[in-house]
């Protein structure tokens, strides 16, 4: 640690924010309901687990489901036992390691250069759209990205170890971390990692770095933590190998079948908005070095081939979600946090101007909020609730653009870099919050009680031609699927009888004394053509509920 570490001291203010951040991040966790898909797939997938104890086999909706690997389904089931059911035990795992990866973030520029950058990184992670928006939704790729961030900054500090001892016990984190990255989403855990250090040895023209990296002890380490499951749950279900690795891996690499295909340059609009406040700071990334790197590996190149092979290796791929691009956050903020270290107050301010502008248009959106309800698709009371919370938020961050361009100006840039911190941060939240009433027609939460009320515990409950994610997560129990696959379609070839024909529903319905259903209005208005009895117990712009009248 060189003297401006040691110089550096968090002061009560930071401390103070830091305690504010802290508990805002965990309890905006539960503020919105569980939506379609990804939330409710996940939360379903953990929850069914936790309820059946089966803690090898992944089963969506009571059906075999093997698209992705087991560390989430494990977090989510254990945060079930331990917190209860509800949507704060479900965003737990994503909210954790977020959480986790905002401190890794800072803790490793810290080590990697001073205390000062680290504090700066902890910031701009803290407060990135990208980072805080994943970290409070229930995805994969939270989890994957803390892994992936605690192997990329093991292996940064392994690298730059003045002893061997220290390089393989960093080495040895680096490899464990990947091993939880493989149970988290899958080989891509190997990918990234991986090509990052080949393209870093080809542009170096050092291939000495196979030797500093503990590989045969490593492999064994990767082997043992991560081999079990595979080798378990390939011997429990015959099909499993295959699926996994062929179909949801090299498949969606390489062809259209998962049908979530964009342009080249689909991501670099995620880039742009998922760095925000932060966005204008990164054109000056590829500059001289802010930070001086060591002699012996270059840790700020390292982070650059790790930042734009992620964003190539997704951008390639046809198959894109937002979220992809996700590992690639945390070592933008710890190259951003190291420009920030010996940017002048003049160019600061200047990097102002885009956040500034962005929270300023905001924060007359409570003036239109009720034009703007009256005239929208959807209901009026959703959306003037999201644009007074976009209002509130636009407001904060403007105070806080307004505050560092102040503190900045007076020559105390880690305040400049807090209250920007802080104000994009409590914004982004507001944004997120603002999302709660909107969220419910993209929910079965407003459902589900209707069919517990209706109906008895064990009468059936189908899911016709249609199916919402959270549906059996807010029942508390498994639906039938009727002329339903989608990503079922892996289960429902090996239990074909936990599907229905839609004839087979209409020959059963006819026989039920009680029953619910969840369908589209256009599958509604057909089956009342034909005659099918039901009554309509929910009905919202796209979808309708019914009971066995």
């Amino acid at each position: 640690m060189n003297k401006d570490s040691a110089a550096f001291k968090l002061e009560p203010i930071h401390w103070a924010l830091i305690a504010v951040f802290t508990l805002v991040w965990f309890v905006s966790l539960d503020v919105r309901a569980l939506i379609t898909p990804d939330e409710g797939r996940y939360a379903t997938l953990s929850l069914f687990m936790a309820k059946t104890g089966d803690w090898i086999t992944p089963r969506l909706n009571g059906i075999l489901y093997f698209e992705k690997p087991i560390m989430q389904y494990w977090m989510g089931a254990m945060a079930f036992n331990v917190l209860g059911v509800n949507e704060f035990a479900a965003r737990f795992w994503p909210g954790l390691t977020g959480f986790a990866t905002v401190f890794l973030t800072g803790w490793f520029a810290t080590r990697l250069w001073n205390a000062r950058i680290g504090f700066y990184a902890f910031c701009v992670a803290g407060s990135s759209l990208f980072i805080l928006g994943n970290s409070h939704f229930l995805t994969l790729d939270m989890g994957l990205t803390f892994f992936l961030t605690l192997a990329l900054g093991a292996f940064l500090l392994a690298q730059t170890a003045e002893s061997q001892a220290w390089r393989t016990r960093f080495n040895w984190l680096a490899w464990a971390a990947i091993s939880g990255a493989m149970l988290s989403k899958g080989l891509v855990a190997l990918v990234i990692p991986g090509m990052s250090a080949i393209i870093y040895m080809v542009i170096k023209r050092d291939w000495t770095l196979l030797a500093r990296m503990n590989m045969v002890s490593g492999l064994l380490i990767f082997a043992l933590l991560a081999g079990p499951w595979f080798v378990v749950v390939s011997l429990r279900n015959p099909g499993f190998a295959d699926f996994f690795f062929i179909h949801e891996h090299f498949q969606r690499f390489l062809t259209d079948e998962a049908r979530r295909e964009g342009p080249i340059w689909y991501f670099l609009p995620m880039l742009i908005a998922g760095m925000l406040p932060w966005t204008t700071w990164l054109p000056g990334l590829f500059k001289a070095s802010a930070a001086p790197a060591s002699k012996r590996f270059d840790s700020r190149l390292f982070l650059i081939i790790w930042s734009v092979f992620t964003l190539v290796f997704f951008s390639v791929s046809k198959s894109k979600l937002p979220s992809y691009i996700l590992p690639m956050f945390p070592a933008l903020a710890m190259l951003v946090a190291a420009r920030i270290e010996r940017m002048s107050a003049r160019d600061w301010c200047w990097n102002l101007v885009l956040p500034g502008a962005l929270w300023a248009v905001s924060i007359p959106l409570f003036l239109l909020s009720t034009r703007i309800a009256e005239r929208s698709k959807n209901s009026y009371d959703v959306v003037h609730y999201a644009l007074n919370l976009v209002s509130v938020g636009g407001l904060l961050g403007f105070i806080g653009v307004l505050l560092s361009a102040r503190y900045a100006l007076k020559g105390d840039r880690p305040k400049a870099v807090l209250t920007l911190a802080m104000g994009g941060f409590l914004a982004i939240t507001l944004l997120l919050a603002g999302h709660e009433r909107y969220g419910h027609e993209k929910s079965a939460v407003d459902i589900a009680p209707l069919f517990k009320k209706d109906l008895a515990a064990d009468a059936p409950v189908f899911s016709v031609a249609y199916y919402d994610q959270t549906l059996p997560y807010y029942l508390g129990r498994t639906v039938t699927l009727v002329n339903y696959s989608d990503e079922f379609s892996f289960g429902l070839q090996h239990e074909p009888e936990k599907g229905m024909t839609l004839d087979q529903f209409k020959q059963k319905w006819a026989t039920l004394n009680q029953g619910g259903a969840l369908m589209l209005k256009y599958t509604y208005e057909q089956l009342q053509k034909e005659g099918v009895a039901m009554k309509p117990v929910y009905e919202d712009s796209y979808r309708v509920a019914v009971i066995k009248p």
